[in-house]
């Protein structure tokens, strides 16, 4: 998915190419051709990228390139339009004139298609191996198989790649025009910033055997107690921080109904008009609790996604 309308992580021009990834023959021609990806898991699967615009541009580099052995095997992303394939590789960075490093949260949104494709696969699934050290059936050790799509242990039970399904959704009162308000909390475990609060869209897990629907109903009650209806899918992206895939949705609710906040997920949660989140937007101060200054969803979240698609009257 490429374009304006896709959530910022939910864009890539790669074929990933599928049907590669248990052709050792291929795999080996292409390592010798391909460009590479360094991710650093031990900080916080950052890569390099060069040029201080937007966009960055995200540094591949030649398998010769490299500046030690990998920690990891080659994972095999896919190939590009021009008929190169792409890997990534687990391991210290680089260093190269005229790069910095990054994570994906800092420049996902600026990166173009491309590179931001490239980025969102290498780190979901980099967290993955990392997480996935050990079969969860048998305790033994797994290794690294299919090109780095799937891992075994010595019995050859495999695993494969999973996300954890989440719902996001802005709550709205299905009024149009600068009096409109939407509903955004501040969860109760963000970090704290002195003078700034953060309010977002309500979020949480798909829970085992329930619909993304029914997970919206039903967090929208447990964490503010409001009811919503018509509800709307509007897209998805990738969260690998570190494994998420969030589905995005937008739904009405009755802004006069009382707000009943469960304090062990969200301190606080109010209405916002269309007025106060364009204000925000453009860098004016919006005080909230205290005085604070609203801060709204990082840029690369489909958070602030699903905020402009509501501003824009896009409901």
């Amino acid at each position: 998915m490429t374009g304006e309308t896709a959530p910022p992580l939910a864009r890539s021009t790669l074929d990933r190419a599928a049907h590669r990834r248990t052709d050792p023959g291929w795999l080996a021609e292409a390592w010798e051709q391909a460009r590479v990806l360094v991710l650093d898991s031990a900080d916080e699967g950052r890569a390099l990228v060069r040029g201080e615009g937007a966009p960055p541009e995200l540094v591949l580099v030649a398998p010769g390139e490299l500046p030690e052995v990998p920690r990891s095997v080659p994972m095999f992303l896919g190939v590009e339009p021009d008929g190169v394939p792409v890997f990534a590789v687990d391991g210290p960075l680089p260093e190269l004139a005229g790069t910095r490093r990054v994570n994906l949260r800092e420049v996902g949104h600026l990166l173009a298609d491309r590179d931001a494709g490239i980025f969102t696969t290498a780190l979901a699934l980099l967290n993955w191996h990392v997480r996935h050290g050990y079969s969860s059936s048998t305790g033994h050790p797994t290794q690294v198989d299919e090109a780095g799509w799937s891992r075994v242990d010595p019995g050859g039970g495999r695993i494969w790649p999973r996300t954890d399904p989440a719902m996001i959704v802005l709550v709205h009162d299905g009024v149009d025009g600068p009096d409109g308000r939407c509903l955004l909390g501040n969860n109760a475990t963000w970090p704290s910033t002195p003078g700034q609060r953060r309010y977002s869209c309500l979020a949480g897990y798909v829970e085992p055997g329930e619909s993304a629907e029914a997970a919206v109903l039903r967090e929208v009650r447990e964490e503010v107690g409001v009811a919503v209806e018509e509800i709307g899918y509007a897209g998805s992206q990738s969260w690998p921080f570190p494994g998420s895939l969030m589905l995005g949705f937008l739904a009405r609710a009755d802004a006069d109904a009382p707000i009943r906040v469960d304090p062990a997920e969200i301190a606080h949660a109010r209405w916002f008009t269309r007025r106060e989140i364009g204000a925000a937007l453009a860098g004016q101060p919006i005080r909230v609790e205290g005085g604070d200054r609203l801060l709204l969803p990082p840029p690369s979240s489909i958070a602030l996604f699903l905020v402009h698609r509501w501003l824009d009257g896009h409901c």
